[in-house]
């Protein structure tokens, strides 16, 4: 069943007995029942508040678990790195296709740009990412979500690739670039995981793990976050 539905479900089984006496209130309309409507409205209402901030704590959680919070991570971290640092919280999902074993990362490409330099860096959410049963051994699932951090990691070299082209320092342009290799690594983590079937079909597992090594391994000089752009002093 669609969890918003279940969501939607509970709401409403949660305020039945409040819907019906509602509606023989209504239905009588008798003078007594004046004080009754008015502490049953109040009820609602603090009921509404009660569930609106329950809700609202629920998506936050749902987005980063603070409760259990471990800041972004650079690339540098990357080989340290395992299940144990997916602390992100999943209410509902408990399989994918039908397979319990199962995570998704979190990486974004971060940047910032100074007088005269640009740092461009990719980060991994450790309280945003998630596994499904932590105590999972299996190898091939983390290796996978690994190299979804590396594909990050990939397209912010290839970024400041071509920053590092530019001989003055413009912002627009910069800005221009960082746009087209964010939308080319969202479209490049999805097309591996579809490739890969997220991690089931080994043989595009290897092929991709191959290509993304390959292509790391040539964009080293990039491996720094700071680009210095016009320094002629």
């Amino acid at each position: 069943m669609n969890d918003y539905l279940i969501i939607i479900l509970i709401v409403l089984l949660y305020f039945s007995p409040v819907f019906y006496q509602l509606y023989l209130l209504l239905k009588e309309r008798k003078e007594e029942n004046k004080k009754l409507l008015k502490r049953l409205l109040r009820f609602t209402k603090y009921s509404f508040l009660i569930l609106i901030f329950t809700g609202v704590v629920f998506g936050i959680l749902s987005h980063t678990n603070y409760l259990n919070y471990q800041k972004p991570m650079t690339f540098d971290k990357y080989d340290q790195i395992t299940f144990q640092n997916f602390r992100g919280l999943e209410f509902f999902k408990k399989s994918l296709y039908g397979n319990e074993r199962f995570a998704y990362v979190v990486t974004s490409i971060d940047s910032e740009i100074d007088d005269n330099s640009v740092t461009i860096q990719s980060l991994f959410y450790p309280s945003r990412s998630f596994v499904y049963k932590k105590n999972t051994n299996s190898t091939e699932l983390l290796t996978h979500e690994k190299y979804h951090i590396k594909i990050t990691e990939l397209f912010a070299r290839k970024a400041k690739q071509e920053i590092s082209d530019l001989e003055v320092l413009d912002k627009n342009k910069i800005e221009g670039i960082i746009k087209d290799v964010k939308a080319k690594e969202r479209a490049f983590q999805k097309e591996y995981d579809y490739n890969t079937f997220h991690s089931y079909v080994l043989s595009e597992q290897k092929r991709y793990e191959k290509e993304v090594d390959s292509l790391l391994t040539s964009l080293n000089q990039y491996e720094n976050p700071k680009i210095i752009i016009n320094d002629k002093d």
